[in-house]
């Protein structure tokens, strides 16, 4: 039963009202040395990324080359600068999320995307292996249309790829930040900040998921996603 309470999307009425204070955090990243708050370089673009526990989701992007900064955060809800503990409620509506900030010359979105469908199952819905609820939820907050476009055109790639190898369908939510909840990326409590570099050991269900999703030479999707070489 209370698993079934946590698997089912509230609304914006039933959302806890949280508070007008923003959370406190360390400006500078822990790995990157940049600021994981903006304003941000000119010419850095934005896009946020839910894939279960955000500890491990953080990790797998901060290593990407071309990424300026990342922040663990929550969004896709409702609830004002809400906290761990709220979101784990699964009463604000947010998903855990990663804030991804990169520079779109070094790096594409389709290599993005690449990191997400490879590291996460994306077609069980609100849940990742024993995470369950609504927080955990698959799901890609774009900021500009361009952006949203590239990331469905990914989608519907990996999609045909999944099918392809049995699995099922991809039930991950896709919109612009614009219009998931109220819009808002609220960061995480500092301790969640670049968590698996402070605690090499901590937890993380992070890694290659079911097929891999193919990239040509320039970085962009290909026909195709592949599975991986046995």
């Amino acid at each position: 039963m209370l698993f079934r309470r946590k698997t089912e999307m509230i609304t914006p009425a039933e959302a806890l009202p949280g508070r007008d204070t923003p959370m406190r955090v360390s400006d500078t990243h822990v790995v990157l040395g940049t600021s994981i708050t903006p304003p941000f370089p000119e010419g850095t673009e934005q896009l946020v990324v839910g894939m279960g526990c955000f500890w491990g989701a953080e990790r797998i992007f901060w290593q990407l080359p071309g990424v300026y900064t990342t922040a663990a955060g929550y969004m896709g809800g409702w609830t004002q600068h809400p906290t761990y503990e709220e979101t784990c409620t699964a009463q604000t509506g947010h998903t855990e999320a990663v804030l991804v900030v990169y520079d779109p010359d070094q790096v594409t979105v389709d290599q993005l995307m690449k990191a997400f469908w490879e590291n996460h199952d994306p077609t069980t819905p609100n849940r990742q292996g024993n995470d369950v609820g609504t927080q955990y939820r698959s799901a890609v907050f774009a900021s500009t249309p361009e952006q949203l476009a590239a990331v469905e055109a990914s989608r519907e790639r990996y999609q045909a790829a999944l099918h392809a190898a049995g699995y099922g369908e991809i039930s991950t939510q896709i919109a612009l930040m614009d219009d998931a909840g109220d819009g808002v990326f609220y960061y995480a409590e500092d301790y969640h900040q670049g968590y698996l570099h402070k605690h090499p050991g901590g937890y993380c269900n992070h890694g290659f998921c079911q097929v891999g999703y193919d990239l040509d030479a320039h970085g962009q999707g290909a026909a195709r996603a592949v599975l991986p070489d046995a």
